[in-house]
């Protein structure tokens, strides 16, 4: 009798298992995201300004069922430039694979460590985002990239301590990255981000804050 509650509670443990990993990774289509939500969002671009999106392939991993879209925002009238990648996909693949462990890998030092910061959006919420800096240089070439980001599901941007489980059961989970350099002679200013920049990164949280609150 023992043995054979044992052989149920494996069978169970492996049932419960094998729904959770199909439940995160969008195995079965009833529980599946609505793909016209996932395209309005990748094909969204930011508007501000003068500033001017190209489009450009993604260095950053992409795992399982996620999708990712870059773009480079430049100026003509000398904004400081920005790039910005929206990430989508299952909650256990979005998740992961943040700057702090990406950068170090491309051979960038972390300089500041991640930090949280939050700023108030057009429609009245907030946005909280992760900060950190990171720096490579060469005996030819300096960089130093200032890296925000977040999570959502619907529209509501926030940097939970433990994003893989606290998303666990999103049935799709989105992350975005605003991206800008730091200039040498500012490497050593603690005051954050210029008004210039602030105003594009508030556009940034809000606009696909919208979007996707209106999905």
């Amino acid at each position: 009798m023992l043995h054979k509650l044992g052989w149920i509670g494996c069978l169970l443990a492996v049932l419960a298992g094998a729904v959770v990993h199909g439940a995160v990774t969008h195995r079965w289509s009833a529980l599946s995201p609505n793909p016209s939500r996932s395209e309005a969002v990748h094909a969204h671009t930011i508007t501000l300004a003068d500033y001017v999106a190209t489009d450009f392939p993604s260095e950053l991993p992409v795992k399982e069922r996620s999708r990712v879209t870059c773009r480079q925002y430049t100026s003509p009238s000398g904004r400081t430039p920005a790039t910005v990648s929206i990430t989508s996909g299952p909650s256990g693949a979005v998740s992961t694979h943040t700057p702090d462990v990406c950068y170090p890998g491309s051979g960038f030092k972390m300089v500041q460590a991640p930090r949280t910061e939050s700023i108030d959006l057009p429609n009245g919420g907030k946005a909280a985002y992760l900060v950190a800096e990171f720096e490579k240089k060469t005996a030819t070439t300096y960089e130093r990239h200032r890296v925000r980001w977040s999570w959502t599901i619907d529209g509501n941007w926030g940097v939970p301590d433990r994003p893989r489980f606290a998303f666990l059961t999103a049935p799709e989970l989105f992350k975005l990255y605003v991206v800008t350099a730091v200039p040498m002679e500012d490497a050593d200013k603690t005051e954050g981000d210029s008004p210039a920049v602030r105003a594009f990164v508030t556009a940034a949280f809000g606009q696909y804050s919208r979007l996707l609150s209106e999905k």
